[in-house]
């Protein structure tokens, strides 16, 4: 009989291995519905126009949706990589997603936040791949090691096929007290050998605290969330029937009779999947620890050019006379 376990051990650091091993019916599910609200001054100093930070050309002269779709092929081949965007921003996302199949991005009528987005999408996904493993990757995020990243995604698809009734997520350790990002506490461990790194029970979820609170997740241990997620397509579904509002039920219509979004969706409060679903069930989550990468929620400027300072980059947008502050000659 094959050894998963062993398998990976033996082959930790490849991700062809890890691929190999990993659920056959894995797919990438990309979020680029947000609005990037605030970043939009920012984003029109560069482009001319307000636009989600996710379509922005930000790193490299590549926007960070279309740095997520190159690192995402590792984890999942493009014809098994599926987007969702809003419909105002279908003329921004269409020349970043030529490379995709028409029917493999999700257009939703209006942005309703990351809830009514994921149910929108995971009930599409559910009409040709109900039985597929999903891995959920923010387009708005910024990570420096691709590779790496994608490694601990693969162990985390391996995991939940072990486990299938959980939801595991990627954590990695905070820097400093940020109120912006989610925090999970690991509980205690989950005894596996499919990861050389520390893989975790969650005991406490936290979305956003307050400086105190984030303070103290961080001594006690604390990750920040990543919001990258991998789970059996049917396992979340049945969550989000218990436990989604019940003005986003409605969502679930669409799965047949996708032409009646526009319908529906004025009537959809906006929620977000971490406050009310995630914080709401520890008990099904699980977390890796991610130690060996650079990971940054690039909602501010101020986080941007911190990044580009840790990599010793001066940004395009930045006057030379900024150069000394860079560490740049």
């Amino acid at each position: 009989m094959f050894d998963l376990a062993q398998h990976i051990e033996e082959h930790v650091d490849s991700i062809d291995s890890l691929a190999a091993a990993a659920p056959k019916q894995r797919l990438a599910l990309l979020l680029a519905g947000g609005d990037g609200t605030r970043l939009q001054e920012f984003t029109a100093q560069l482009t001319g126009v307000p636009i989600p930070k996710q379509y922005c050309p930000l790193m490299r002269g590549r926007s960070l949706l279309e740095l997520t779709l190159l690192r995402t092929h590792y984890f999942a081949p493009i014809e098994n990589t599926r987007v969702i965007i809003n419909q105002n921003h279908l003329e921004l996302a269409r020349d970043q997603l030529k490379a995709l199949p028409e029917n493999s991005i999700f257009v939703q009528p209006e942005n309703r936040d990351t809830g009514p987005g994921i149910i929108f999408a995971l009930t599409q996904i559910a009409r040709t791949s109900p039985d597929a493993t999903i891995a959920v990757f923010p387009t708005d995020h910024f990570i420096d090691h691709e590779k790496a990243f994608i490694t601990h995604v693969l162990r985390a698809a391996c995991l939940v096929h072990q486990f299938p009734q959980k939801i595991a997520i990627l954590g990695v350790t905070p820097n400093n007290p940020e109120t912006g990002y989610g925090y999970i506490m690991p509980g205690r461990p989950l005894h596996t050998t499919l990861t050389p790194w520390r893989v975790s029970h969650v005991k406490a979820f936290n979305e956003k605290p307050d400086p105190i609170m984030a303070r103290e997740f961080i001594s006690q241990g604390g990750l920040w969330n990543t919001f990258v997620m991998v789970f059996q397509l049917k396992r979340v579904l049945g969550l989000l029937r218990d436990m989604a509002p019940k003005d986003s039920q409605r969502l679930f219509e669409l799965q047949d009779y996708i032409a009646e979004a526009p319908a529906i969706y004025p009537h959809i409060h906006p929620w977000n999947f971490s406050n009310h679903i995630l914080a709401r069930i520890p008990e099904e989550l699980i977390v890796l620890e991610a130690p060996d990468m650079r990971w940054s929620d690039w909602g501010t400027r101020e986080s941007i050019e911190r990044t580009y300072r840790h990599m010793n980059l001066v940004p395009a947008w930045r006057p030379l006379d900024y150069d000394s502050e860079y560490g740049v000659a």
